[in-house]
């Protein structure tokens, strides 16, 4: 499975695009693959990809492994690079926006003590921006990527042979919906699962990667749902780009 890779604070972002880009081990239950009968595995993982590519909007909630520490996600997206969610790692935790065009994040002290871990003054800054909304500046390269739905799906089509010579598993319900369950092995020895929605549009509803060294677990939903974060009040924020040319 690949996984990208973005510099900065928010780094462990790139957990979503990993996880789109995973496809293993059903678990058998109810449902239907009626909508799917005469289509094959990958035929079906297209259309997912596919469907998901087109939704307005999505939720991305799971856990993962990365550079061997946890690393967990909670966040809703949609086409206008609108989202609001969480991100953290053990006790580690920051709270995303991104609205009119802004990014706005708010960590908790651990969040920034591992953000800004080496930066020369970091101490004087994580004094100012822990527990404050800090508005990150707009050409930040540490930030590229982040609430950007399609690029994040756009992953999946990277490397079209991620996604062939899968195999259809039993059916099974994720988060009450039917899904079918599309299943491959990986080179590295994991077994890799996505669970396509069986009623409605095809869309994407899990991803897992079980064994190996980067186990994941994701699941996606609310789609097509609005997703309109309200900007922080200035009262509670801070300008990471005012920030700096102040001398801190």
């Amino acid at each position: 499975m690949r996984t990208r890779r973005v510099s900065g604070v928010i780094g462990a972002t790139v957990f979503a695009a990993a996880l789109l880009s995973s496809c293993g081990d059903s678990d058998d239950g109810g449902g239907s693959d009626k909508p799917f009968a005469k289509d094959s595995a990958d035929q079906i993982a297209a259309k997912a990809v596919a469907a998901t590519k087109g939704a307005d909007s999505m939720r991305i909630k799971g856990d993962m492994r990365q550079e061997g520490k946890p690393v967990s996600l909670d966040i809703a997206v949609d086409q206008e690079k609108n989202c609001e969610g969480t991100i953290g790692s053990g006790g580690s935790k920051a709270e995303v926006r991104h609205t009119n065009g802004t990014l706005y994040m708010r960590g908790n002290e651990q969040y920034w003590k591992a953000a800004l871990k080496d930066k020369p003054g970091s101490e004087k800054v994580i004094s100012k921006v822990a527990d404050k909304w800090v508005k990150m500046p707009a050409d930040d390269a540490s930030v590229s990527g982040l609430c950007d739905k399609q690029g994040l799906v756009a992953s999946m089509d990277e490397n079209k042979s991620e996604r062939k010579g899968m195999k259809k598993g039993g059916t099974t319900s994720v988060d009450g919906k039917d899904a079918i369950a599309l299943t491959k092995k990986g080179s590295g020895g994991e077994t890799n699962t996505m669970y396509v929605a069986t009623e409605g549009k095809p869309y994407i509803l899990r991803v897992s990667t079980k064994g190996g060294d980067a186990p994941n677990d994701a699941t996606f939903g609310d789609y097509d749902k609005p997703v309109t974060p309200a900007t922080p009040g200035k009262g509670e924020t801070v300008d990471m780009k005012e920030l700096a040319a102040s001398g801190r």
